[in-house]
């Protein structure tokens, strides 16, 4: 990527673009070499910094610029020019002639061929874009086609300059609200520590209510739409109540369906919720040893967006490099040769960097969660441990996170050419192509969200042994099949928590923005700015709770290894808090009173990574799955029954299975138990 950039400024691509350049090749702001067969190249436009276009609002939707001659000028227009007569004056007074070189500004007036050589009238008032040389009209609204081809739901012109100067009018209340949306993620950063056990029980809670609910006013309704005598409806509507009822049977078994599955996950797992309520009552200690990991989105978004930046004006570079061409009596510069696909490289480029600079923010949160899990005495925490891991990042850890987000990048690129394809055959493809296309984008897609978590957690097992990457993406693979309900787990009921979180600082956001924006009488549409100020109170929180979510999965990590090759015994003492310390203890409590009967003392302690248990229950659960789907199937799907019940025995027996297996054969890998006394 640096060779390309290089390239392009050395090629004279970045003249063209910071300075501008006009129809015939000439580079504005300097002396220019003649081309060939192109009568106006070669001239000297020392004085003729800008570049002036004569239709500037005739935008080309499709290629996405201005379709327009283009001239280097020496002033902008400072005001509107609504005759020729104006065009003259101007060019005769500021030396600045905005018409054709080959016509004299004392011929403006006198031409017959005067509205083909000169601006479009009227010329609308503009002025120079900075850096890049360029008059653009101070008013935007010639681009209103533009803006409307890109805002799909605006159709009236007027609306979009409501929208806009809703936007302008209360700029001052969206930053206001803004800040809000920040200190109120930082403030629930530091509350969930403290609610998290009670926090968990009312989803719980609520969950169980909402399910059951829903499912008993499907059945009432059905019940009571069956009753109804079928006498007092009219002939013509028959059909619709009988489909009606249909779909309210359908509704209400797959609603029930649903909640006994729901219920038989919760009994399974409510002993594993006490883990994730410890889990975050320790990440909460986490952020008040380790402040600063407050601050990682931060650095991370700066430093996306400066190579963003960097990434934006090499692609510019790009799009002006090339050598001139002739076209009729204007010029092109076009790239030749395997030059002309350096831009595809570098879209590769803008995918792998910034997957990489996103994993360098895990392996550092993951660092620092490490140095601070496994030292025993937490008033002996190195001064700064995000520095320190920053620091092991740069000198041994660069190679494994580049490895890591290039496995990504692999997953990603496929998918998004299948996308590109998928909306440009939209409307011409057949159903079977548009659902095997569909499938594809699917699949890629959870293929890309499982590597990304395994990704991060052999960033965590890099960060505990130094092991390379496809080392430490084994361990933790190991790790996390020998701990799958307790995985699932965390994953649900921790990222519902963070998720509602997240709706919870959107829907404060929106009412303080409701609040103050009624109050605000300048304008009459505040929809826009409402709707701004929650998508980026939505990206806050997701950015600050994301790296909660980041500290609680790297401390469970640091959790399942400790237990897995410790335990408590002298010389084996564990690392753990004292909350995880206790959830510890009163599982071994609980093992031993279901161990009582004779075998007590002699009993094995089941380790805390994994065990038969969640073997045993993985084979239960897809067992009891499969019937389930095929009953669903038989009451909802009709007459496509029969590719809907192939479907689920497909399912079972390449997923399902397989998972069962892999879980069954890692239990079987581990090392023996510990004996207790």
């Amino acid at each position: 990527m640096g060779f390309i950039c290089g390239f392009s400024i050395a090629t004279g691509a970045a003249a063209r673009l910071v300075s501008g350049y006009d129809s015939y090749g000439n580079i504005c702001g300097q002396k220019n070499a003649k081309v060939e067969r192109i009568p106006n190249s070669g001239m000297d436009h020392t004085h003729r910094k800008y570049v002036f276009f004569l239709d500037p609002c005739n935008v080309d939707l499709v290629k996405r610029k201005i379709k327009s001659i283009a001239l280097c000028v020496a002033a902008c227009p400072s005001h509107e020019l609504k005759t020729i007569y104006e065009v003259q004056k101007f060019a005769e007074k500021n030396g600045s002639a905005l018409c054709l070189y080959n016509l004299k500004p004392s011929e403006y007036s006198m031409h017959s061929k005067a509205s083909v050589l000169c601006p479009k009238l009227p010329v609308p008032e503009s002025a120079p874009i900075p850096f890049f040389h360029r008059c653009a009209p101070v008013n935007i609204s010639c681009y209103a086609k533009f803006a409307e081809a890109l805002i799909t739901f605006v159709s009236d012109n007027s609306v979009l300059h409501r929208l806009i100067s809703g936007v302008m009018t209360s700029k001052e209340i969206i930053l206001g609200l803004c800040l809000l949306s920040l200190v109120l993620s930082m403030i629930l950063m530091v509350i969930i520590r403290y609610i998290s056990r009670v926090l968990v029980w009312i989803l719980t809670i609520l969950i169980i209510l909402g399910s059951l609910g829903g499912t008993g006013v499907l059945w009432w309704l059905y019940a009571k739409q069956r009753k109804s005598p079928k006498e007092t409806i009219i002939p013509e509507q028959l059909q619709i109540a009988e489909d009606n009822l249909r779909a309210l049977l359908i509704y209400a078994i797959s609603a029930t369906v649903f909640t006994v599955i729901l219920f038989l996950i919760m009994l399974v797992m409510r002993k594993r919720v006490a883990l994730t309520i410890a889990l975050f009552h320790v990440a909460g200690k986490v952020f008040i040893h380790l402040p600063l990991l407050v601050f990682q989105p931060f650095w991370t978004f700066l430093a996306l967006l400066l190579f963003w930046i960097y990434w934006i004006m090499t692609l510019l570079f790009l799009g002006t490099l090339g050598s001139a061409i002739p076209k009729g009596e204007f010029v092109e510069f076009e790239v030749s040769g395997p030059l002309q696909y350096m831009w595809w490289y570098h879209v590769v480029g803008l995918i792998w960097i910034s997957e990489f600079i996103l994993a360098c923010q895990q392996m550092t949160v993951a660092g620092a969660v490490v140095t601070y899990y496994f030292t025993r005495d937490k008033r002996n925490l190195p001064y700064t441990p995000i520095l320190g891991s920053v620091n092991r990042l740069i000198r041994y850890h660069l190679g494994t996170v580049a490895k890591g987000s290039f496995i990504i990048t692999l997953v990603k690129i496929p998918r998004m050419i299948l996308m590109y394809i998928h909306n440009q055959l939209r409307g011409k493809e057949n159903a079977c192509a548009r659902c095997m296309l569909k499938s594809c984008i699917c699949c890629l897609w959870c293929l890309e969200k499982c590597l990304n978590y395994l990704n991060q957690n052999a960033y965590t097992a890099t960060a505990i042994n130094s092991t390379n990457f496809c080392t430490s993406a084994k361990d933790a693979f190991v790790i996390l099949v020998e701990n799958a309900l307790r995985v699932a787990t965390i994953n649900t009921v921790g990222d519902f928590m963070l998720f509602l979180g997240k709706i919870l600082i959107v829907c404060c956001t929106a009412l303080a923005g409701i609040m103050l924006l009624n109050y605000q009488q300048d304008y009459t549409v505040w929809v826009l700015p409402l709707v701004i100020v929650c998508l980026f109170a939505f990206l806050v929180a997701h950015c600050f709770l994301s790296i909660y979510e980041m500290v609680v999965d790297v401390l469970f990590l640091c959790f399942a290894i400790d237990t897995k090759y410790n335990d408590g015994s002298p010389g084996r003492e564990f690392y753990m808090d004292k909350v995880l310390m206790e959830f510890v203890e009163n599982s071994r409590k609980a093992m031993k009173e279901a161990g009582k009967g004779g075998a007590a003392d002699s009993r094995e302690l089941k380790p805390m990574v994994g065990g038969d248990e969640e073997v045993t229950t993985l084979h239960e659960f897809h067992f009891c799955f499969l019937p389930l789907s095929v009953f669903t199937d038989c009451t909802s799907s009709g007459d496509a029954y029969v590719v809907c019940i192939t479907q689920d025995i497909l399912l079972f027996l390449f997923v399902c299975l397989p998972i069962t297996w892999i879980a069954e054969f890692l239990s079987q890998m581990r090392p023996s138990s510990v004996k207790v006394s």
